[in-house]
């Protein structure tokens, strides 16, 4: 792999975009999709080698995971939430990502220290959740006056006609000591581009 996406969600328009409603109300905030090993030029590694999260070794993270990184659709799945990424994602993420504790480790690290907390970052920007009409170039304004002027990669999805901020994506080099520009952003043709005005958040 060549960089890393730290990928976070805002939870409303997550349970907007998708079919399987959300069981829980939603909170206002951006929290963790995943950390994923990535390729510019070639598909992204996945499922490298059979794995299985140990549980029996997280319980002195998960306090503060369950605020950070919880599924969405489902709170009471947390634990399966990150097991899932850790097999999917985490264990591709090798040698920079040790082991299952040091991906969920790293995650915390770069949500709280590292301040790559997508909600705090456009809140220092003038950006609040108020369900208002976002020009794209307010948005990764706001984004990279906090991330030392590196470009973030969007995800918005369209929701009853307008058009929602899904996803930010924050990169990072190989291993993850500082933030590069995200090389690989949706197309204009994508369900998934972000539009110069209309964004909703």
């Amino acid at each position: 792999y060549d960089y890393f996406q730290f990928t976070l969600q805002y939870q409303p328009a997550v349970c907007n975009s998708s079919r399987t409603p959300c069981k829980d109300p939603p909170d206002k905030l951006f929290t963790v999709h995943g950390l994923w090993p990535s390729n510019r030029n070639a598909p992204d590694p996945e499922y490298c080698k059979e794995t299985t999260l140990n549980v029996t070794k997280i319980g002195h993270l998960k306090a503060q995971l369950d605020i950070i990184w919880p599924d969405v659709y489902d709170r009471t799945n947390n634990v399966g939430f990150w097991g899932r990424q850790w097999e999917k994602h985490g264990i591709c993420g090798s040698p920079t990502i040790q082991d299952d504790v040091n991906y969920l480790e790293t995650v915390i690290n770069m949500y709280t220290i590292k301040k790559q907390n997508v909600f705090e970052i456009l809140s220092k920007g003038k950006i609040e959740p108020e369900g208002k009409n976002r020009t794209r170039k307010e948005i990764l304004k706001a984004i990279r006056s906090g991330t030392k002027g590196k470009r973030p990669k969007l995800k918005c999805q369209k929701h009853t006609g307008m058009t929602e901020l899904v996803e930010v994506t924050l990169c990072s080099n190989r291993n993850l000591t500082k933030l590069i520009n995200c090389p690989d952003l949706f197309k204009p043709s994508s369900q998934y581009f972000c539009p110069l005005i209309g964004i909703q958040y």
